[in-house]
């Protein structure tokens, strides 16, 4: 009794020093595992998933792309002033950020932990716009600065009793480094983590305030959403860029609620 005792304390101390908190939000969030240990493995993954795709990689000097790239950059230029003026530079500091764009009908984009971008065609006929756009991409850099990838493997490996094995490197760990791979699909097609609905609705907020630091109005984030939904509901699969989200009344009213906080960083 004793011995379950001193293991389930210290499976609890492990956990109660183990959180860290969301940019912005203030959210406390379970963080087992490190940019160092995450990083790697995303860089890693993202090089492989060029690599399987560069035939439906566009070149830089495609229209498509020089537009994607530049919204992109002035989001991260936006994130990064952002983290560095708040003490929270060290969170990105090993950040790779890198944006392409694949020729792929999927109505989809991500952001890799790391600040690796793939935005795929097929989703920009429903962005229409730039704001649509930013809307999109702010909504994943969100994911990645939140850290989302890293606390639903923290919840992986705290369910799966390995969280005292999330102090040493991942990479050297099989089942930590099977978490990641299930995760990102490593050696195939890259499949996101899902996240939960709670992270979904967390990186819509984050993202309303990142487009609108880069001069992007929040304001255009409901349209972009409503024609989400109306691409959901036309009789199609629903895009996988809304797989396991909210429903769309829940987004789009929870959004509406984000705009006044989200419209104090938006200059035009």
């Amino acid at each position: 009794m004793k011995k379950i005792f001193l293991t389930a304390f210290a499976a609890a101390t492990l956990l109660f020093n183990s959180c860290s908190t969301v940019p912005l939000t203030g959210r406390s969030r379970l963080d087992l595992v490190s940019n160092d240990q995450v990083l790697p493995m995303a860089f890693q993954a993202y090089g492989e998933f060029l690599n399987e795709n560069k035939s439906t990689v566009l070149p830089a000097s495609n229209a498509q792309t020089l537009r994607v790239k530049t919204i992109g950059s002035r989001l991260i230029t936006a994130v990064q002033s952002y983290m560095n003026n708040n003490n929270y530079g060290n969170l990105i500091k090993d950040y790779k950020w890198e944006v392409n764009v694949v020729q792929n009908n999927e109505k989809n984009a991500w952001c890799m932990p790391g600040g690796k971008i793939v935005v795929y065609t097929g989703i920009l006929p429903i962005t229409q716009d730039d704001a649509g756009l930013a809307t999109v991409m702010g909504h994943e850099i969100a994911h990645a600065i939140a850290g989302h990838s890293a606390e639903r493997m923290s919840q992986e490996l705290a369910a799966q009793g390995l969280g005292a094995a999330a102090g040493a490197a991942l990479s050297k760990n099989p089942q930590a480094q099977s978490i990641f791979n299930a995760g990102y699909g490593i050696g195939g097609q890259v499949a996101m983590l899902k996240f939960s609905r709670n992270q979904e609705l967390e990186a819509d907020r984050l993202g309303l305030i990142f487009m609108a630091m880069a001069g992007y109005n929040p304001q255009s984030a409901t349209t972009f959403w409503n024609r989400m939904a109306s691409a959901s509901q036309s009789g199609q699969k629903p895009p996988e860029f809304l797989s396991t989200h909210p429903s769309d009344a829940t987004r789009i009213a929870q959004i509406q609620k984000y705009l006044p906080e989200a419209q104090q960083y938006y200059k035009k």
